[in-house]
């Protein structure tokens, strides 16, 4: 179990009788997860929605974020709908719904291989273009909203995001502006049984750092240039200590599946179920709430969906670090995740070198990169170095095939730039 005192955990377990069979119920989702051939992906990539004069549009105003789920729903039939609110809509294999402020995101795959990956990402641009056409819109890919103010935006009309905006607000400004403001690109990887699912999360947690700096796209933060680089790693540092950065003890001798699913145990909920699924404010420990009987696998799901570290579990492993960006530089970032932890080579080299490294270094170098981007040293090396030896270990590990679609992101660790500076020197 996770690793505590004995009085503690025996306090635990008086207090809570059900603990051990829902530490029980989470490891057996995770290796539910496990695949005896690791070679896909999953992406997904949020869009922030404006009109023709570049300004945010809500989900609820005429032409808004609504109306373009209704516009989508002829090439994405299946539909989400909760109180008469379209909140989502799909079709196999494609996902799109839409964040706490109306940032609309694809979750699309898992791909075998990258090009059905660019085909499917392409096709929801032209369609998201088509379905923004009445307002003379688009989908922008950024990591952080370029004109408004976080705390001025419009929640969309779910209770979850009401409740997370009530606790995160109490904690300081991060949370809302994360929630409003902020949209970004996340990889999932696959893992062939625990062992693996653990090096994978503690390989990505160490370089999620350095993840953040290749795909830094925020050049605009509350309506201002940008104090510094790596805004959202800034956002998720003080969004809220129990449930962000990474998860504690992760680089403990020995840390397995039991302890994450205690991390999760010991999280305050913010958001519970009730029993006929609807959310409700509840700020105990999902530990607490279900002290005394087994959590469904609905519940021990929704327990994983809310926690935000850097490297998140479910039944794939979740890297959730850059930002949003254009299509070749997503698809260059899954690439890239796909070269490093599938290409068996260049995971060993990764876990060989991400040995010994702590919590407490990981917090130094995200530290470190938003004071000096590629100038930085992390991890006592110079960061521009280590980013040169992932594009080449990522190369290494990539079909042949794949290479080119390396190149975009391989382009700007080479240049020592990021999207985000581009975007300044522009200005």
């Amino acid at each position: 179990m996770r690793k505590a005192t004995a009085a503690r955990n025996a306090q635990l377990a008086s207090s809570q009788p059900a603990r051990e069979e829902n530490i029980a119920a989470i490891v057996a989702h995770l290796r539910s997860g496990a695949k005896a051939e690791c070679c896909r992906v999953g992406i997904e990539l949020e869009h922030i929605c404006v009109d023709g004069t570049g300004d945010p549009i809500t989900y609820s105003q005429p032409n808004g974020v609504r109306d373009v789920l209704a516009a989508l729903q002829e090439k994405y039939p299946e539909a989400t709908v909760h109180g008469g609110d379209l909140l989502g809509v799909a079709r196999p294999g494609a996902a799109v719904t839409i964040e706490p402020a109306a940032q609309l995101e694809l979750s699309a795959g898992p791909f075998e291989n990258l090009i059905d990956a660019k085909r499917v990402f392409l096709e929801f641009e032209d369609d998201a273009y088509q379905a923004l056409s009445p307002i003379g819109g688009r989908a922008l890919t950024l990591g952080f909203d370029p004109v408004n103010r976080a705390a001025d935006k419009e929640l969309i009309p779910k209770a979850r995001y009401d409740y997370m905006n009530e606790y995160l607000s109490s904690i300081g400004p991060w949370g809302p502006r994360m929630m409003r403001g902020s949209a970004s690109t996340q990889i999932s990887i696959d893992y062939v049984d625990e062992g693996d699912c653990i090096a994978k999360m503690r390989v990505a947690q160490v370089l999620a750092p350095l993840f953040a700096l290749m795909c830094d796209n925020t050049p605009v933060f509350e309506g201002s240039r940008r104090p510094h680089a790596l805004m959202r790693t800034e956002i998720w540092k003080y969004c809220d200590p129990d449930r962000c950065n990474s998860v504690p003890g992760i680089f403990d001798e020995g840390f397995d599946f039991e302890d994450y699913a205690a991390y999760l145990l010991d999280v305050p909920a913010i958001v519970a179920l009730d029993d006929d699924g609807e959310a409700r404010y509840d700020t105990r420990t999902f530990g607490e709430i279900f002290a005394r009987r087994a959590m469904t696998d609905d519940e021990v799901f929704h327990a994983m969906s809310m926690v935000f570290p850097d490297v998140r579990l479910k039944s794939y492993v979740e890297i959730r670090p850059a930002d949003s960006m254009p299509i070749p530089y997503v698809l260059a970032y899954a690439a890239l995740i796909k070269g490093l932890f599938y290409g068996k080579s260049s995971l060993e080299t990764l876990v060989r070198s991400c040995a010994g490294i702590s919590e407490s270094d990981v917090a130094k170098a995200k530290d470190a990169l938003m004071e000096s981007g590629y100038n930085a040293e992390v991890y006592q090396r110079p960061a521009a170095e280590v980013c040169d030896e992932l594009i080449t270990l990522a190369r290494r590990g990539l079909p042949a095939a794949e290479w080119c679609f390396l190149d975009p992101l391989a382009e700007l660790v080479a240049r020592r730039v990021t999207l985000a500076d581009l975007d300044i020197s522009t200005q």
